[in-house]
């Protein structure tokens, strides 16, 4: 008898099965069976391997919304982001226009030891055709990785060279950063923006901190807008950084599970100062167990829309074939005992994805008062006793509607069809060195770059070959939008992460009016209930 399907389906029984407590229950004997008799008897050839991953699939989506089951593959792919490192070239690149172009070279990595640079265009990889041919960003990314130690030939076509240039490199560990972008506001306000939780947030936000406060931080915005979660434990590190000792920063707790309480241990590298924290509707899970703990202990004051609503434990349970059931196994409490998680009906995934979607349809996206939450649902903070909401995500103390002024279907064609981008690429194709004359640091280029008017000629020229019609109206209110992205994006790929993010704060109503808040005493302490 073939064993290995029975094994994939029931191994999270046997990785539990040293637990004197665990116990296969009838319809789990009833689930074996069944795919043993269909392997042994079924009229025709089945594919084993596809019959268990759709029936343990079948099985988890009648639980929850966030209980699946991942490949091999896919397990490697989640992990990468989150783990803090990968195995690869060292380049952050973008596929436009069926080419790869080279955004910059990762410092100290190995494509900038032998000599590839941000503009170069990579037309072969292993003498594969990737340019002029739709290769998928995941299919190059494949030929790109590989193994420490191992090497990939890449040809490159450089700007001003005639012939394609050959490159061998030497793969190594690089490094995934968890925070893009760390600055001064002001001679006491810092700003720091994380965008995941992973194995190396918390010490990257303590050499921030240490950074920022060397600099004559007072104060600290934290941006977490669109920080959809990763690892509990640098959420609950950075938590511990903000509270005092004792202080309860979230518990957990199943139908199956005790409960299970992460408390402050005092270790808090900014437990005094001012606090905003700047959140929306695509912060989940480690992003609201942070913004959690510091609106439950008055710590400091949220500011956006409310966060996405994942609440939800899960637990890996690795596979035999190194696929992985993500099982959940107990909810996520704030400190005042708020569940984070959002309603939902088991087995109906549809709708829950499709949340954020009728968010906005209600109007919530716009105005605070379309959110309605039941008296049972009302919660009181532990310092200030000021009124809080449960029922799914943290709701900001200050809300932040989304600014939908100047949107037009122009520039929803324009930046879905990635003119944006293709004209920011082409302008520091051709004008890299004139721009880092012009402005020798990239202080001086957010300061002092202005987008040209003939650059705004070839974004509405290169839109028409998109076959996107011009329309002056919407483009005439579209206008201050398409300007601040592509300075930001020709400030990322001439500098780095941190100059976009700057110019696009400087046009975030979320981040001006978290600013004002850290500014003025009165309303920062008004928010807090003091």
């Amino acid at each position: 008898m073939r064993k290995i399907t029975i094994l994939l389906l029931l191994a999270f029984f046997v990785v539990l099965s040293s637990s004197a407590q665990f116990k296969m229950s009838e319809g789990s004997k009833k689930v074996a069976t069944t795919m043993a008799v269909i392997e042994n008897m079924y009229v025709d050839k089945v594919d084993d391997n596809k019959l268990a991953e759709d029936a343990i699939k079948s099985l988890l989506e009648k639980l929850d919304p966030h209980s699946t089951y991942i490949s091999a593959e896919e397990v490697k792919e989640m992990n990468e982001p989150l783990e803090g490192n990968f195995d690869g070239i060292g380049i952050s690149f973008n596929m436009l226009t069926d080419t790869l172009y080279v955004i910059e070279t990762i410092p100290g990595g190995p494509s900038e030891k032998v000599g590839l640079r941000a503009g170069d265009k990579i037309i072969y990889v292993n003498d594969t055709l990737i340019a002029g041919v739709k290769r998928s960003t995941k299919f190059v990314t494949s030929r790109l990785k590989g193994p420490k130690g191992t090497t990939v030939n890449v040809k490159v076509l450089r700007r001003g060279v005639p012939d394609l240039l050959n490159f061998k490199i030497t793969r190594a560990k690089i490094p995934v950063y968890s925070i893009d972008a760390s600055y001064m506001i002001d001679n006491n306000t810092g700003y720091i923006r994380i965008t995941r939780f992973g194995a190396t947030t918390s010490k990257e936000f303590s050499d921030a901190v240490k950074k920022l406060k060397d600099m004559g931080m007072a104060n600290l915005l934290l941006d977490l807008e669109s920080n959809g979660g990763g690892y509990m434990a640098p959420a609950i590190d950075l938590s511990d950084d903000f509270l005092e000792q004792g202080k309860l920063i979230v518990y957990t707790e199943g139908s199956r599970q005790p409960r299970r309480d992460e408390v402050a241990t005092g270790k808090g590298s900014f437990e005094q100062g001012k606090l905003v924290i700047m959140i929306n509707e695509g912060s989940a899970s480690a992003s609201e167990i942070l913004s959690g703990a510091v609106q439950d202990w008055d710590r400091g004051v949220i500011v956006g829309r409310r966060s996405f609503g994942k609440g939800l434990v899960q637990r890996p349970i690795p596979l035999p074939d190194e696929s992985m059931i993500r099982l959940t196994v107990a909810r996520y409490y704030t400190p005042t005992g708020r569940s984070i998680q959002k309603p939902y009906t088991s087995g109906d995934l549809m709708s829950y994805n499709k949340d954020v979607i009728e968010r906005y349809n209600r109007g919530e996206m716009m105005h605070a008062d379309s959110i309605h939450f039941p008296d049972s649902l009302k919660y009181q903070t532990l310092v200030n006793k000021r009124t809080v909401y449960g029922g799914g995500g943290i709701m900001p103390d200050y809300f932040v509607p989304a600014d939908t002024s100047r949107y037009t279907p122009y520039l929803g064609s324009i930046g879905n069809r990635g003119v944006l981008y293709k004209v920011a690429y082409e302008e520091v194709d051709n004008h890299r060195d004139e721009i880092k004359r012009k402005y020798p640091t990239k202080e001086d280029f957010y300061e002092s770059y202005n987008v040209s008017d003939a650059i705004m000629k070839r974004l509405i020229a290169a839109g028409e070959e998109e076959k996107i019609e011009f329309n002056q109206e919407q483009y005439d209110k579209s206008e201050e939008v398409f300007k601040y992205q592509i300075k930001g994006l020709i400030g990322r790929d001439v500098y780095d992460m941190e100059t976009l993010i700057k110019v696009f704060n400087d046009h975030s109503d979320t981040f001006k009016k978290a600013y004002e808040i850290i500014k003025d005493d009165r309303l920062y302490n008004k928010l807090l209930g003091k």
